[in-house]
């Protein structure tokens, strides 16, 4: 039986306990940076397949090594999965609904956490019949700043043995369970938080000349803003949005201030850094030449997400060869953003989406949504592609 076709037997026998630990972990949730309790349960799954696993890494991350047994080059690749839920509340009736209330799976890191694991099972079956290392990075906080994959790498989770590429594999609602999407180049955005505090001088709105007004400061500020992006090259893609605005005043009552927040992405590191200095050139002046001032915070979030070129064609053709050409769904660039980013710019990366969308059964609700939920026959094809894909990289 070739390499291959072992993997895709192995793949459905582990089917049955993946779907069961999705549903653990779907029914057990816990928030960003406090997933002491999954990784512990996904360490005590490891020593039950014989893999140990270094676990406090970035906080409540788990790093593992298997290490293939075939003579050949020491290379090692990565393999990611994220453990946190968000704070939402499930309004799916189904037997593994969470049982913690107002924390959710609604993003599918269930579903990615026991794929590595079935991964895991699969690859440890197959160590004689590969060489180098696979490297299993279980990692906590993707949701919430800083990100647990920054604090991972900080605590060296790309290091001994160094990796030379990573897979991350995330799913994908708006696409049919069996298909695969993938993109090289850019995919993901850079996503930075502004919180403004927009300063004048509160009085009666029946006095005008007594007051310096934040809340005509602040729209004047928003206007003027939009010329970062509208004057900005077009050929990167950039979004400037405000989301929050909150003006503590009344219909003859102007507030001493006013609260703005909002967010900046964009595709490309360097015109990231320049718009944060345009951004802040604009606010300032403005406000000072209307008689105010701003107290400006901009918080640097998850950085541009590229899928390195090479790494990714070569994905896209093990890919095609495990699940047929037919399959596979060229993605376009996403302005969502991913803390999967902080690996790409260590190392080359591929992320990649999995379908899990059926809408015969009513699996039609997007992420980060009270109602999300996956189409579970994702997992036949979960384990045995992410296998597959690392197999065929540590041949290159």
């Amino acid at each position: 039986m070739s390499l291959k076709n072992r993997i895709r037997t192995l793949a459905e026998n582990v089917y049955e306990e993946t779907v069961a630990q999705r549903r653990y972990l779907h029914a057990h949730p816990e928030l960003s940076f406090y997933e002491a309790e999954t990784a512990a349960w996904v360490k005590s799954r490891l020593d039950a397949l014989g893999i140990e696993a270094l676990t406090g890494v970035g906080g409540n991350g788990l790093v593992a090594v298997i290490r293939g047994q075939k003579p050949g080059p020491d290379k090692t690749i990565a393999l990611r999965a994220d453990m946190d839920a968000l704070p939402i509340a499930e309004e799916n009736d189904v037997p593994y609904k969470s049982t913690c209330p107002g924390v959710m799976h609604a993003c599918g890191h269930d579903a990615h956490t026991s794929s590595l694991l079935g991964t895991a099972r699969i690859l440890k079956e197959v160590s004689s019949e590969f060489s180098g290392e696979v490297k299993l990075i279980f990692q906590p906080a993707e949701e919430k700043l800083p990100g647990g994959a920054s604090l991972m790498i900080r605590d060296g989770a790309l290091r001994n043995p160094d990796v030379s590429a990573i897979f991350g594999q995330h799913v994908q609602p708006y696409m049919p369970c069996g298909k695969i999407g993938v993109w090289p180049g850019m995919y993901m955005a850079s996503a930075d938080e502004i919180y403004m505090r927009v300063i004048g001088k509160g009085g009666h709105a029946a006095h005008p000349a007594q007051f310096i007004d934040p809340v005509m400061m602040m729209a004047q500020i928003l206007v003027t803003l939009q010329q970062v992006v509208s004057r900005s090259d077009p050929r990167i893609p950039s979004i400037l949005s405000f989301g929050r605005i909150s003006a503590e005043g009344a219909t003859n009552v102007i507030p001493e201030y006013v609260l703005v927040e909002g967010t900046f992405r964009t595709m490309n590191e360097s015109w990231r850094m320049e718009a944060h200095e345009k951004i802040r050139r604009i606010v300032h002046s403005v406000a000072e030449g209307l008689g105010g001032r701003v107290e400006l915070d901009i918080r640097k979030g998850y950085p541009v997400l590229h899928n390195d070129e090479a790494l990714t064609s070569r994905a896209r053709e093990s890919i095609a060869d495990y699940v047929g050409e037919e399959n596979i769904i060229d993605m376009d660039i996403w302005m969502a953003s991913e803390d999967f980013a902080y690996y790409t710019h260590e190392t080359p990366g591929c992320f990649y989406r999995l379908g899990t969308r059926n809408e015969a059964r009513g699996i039609v609700h997007g992420l980060h949504t009270p109602r999300f939920d996956i189409d579970e026959e994702s997992l036949r094809l979960s384990t045995g592609l992410m296998a597959w894909l690392a197999v065929k990289e540590l041949e290159g």
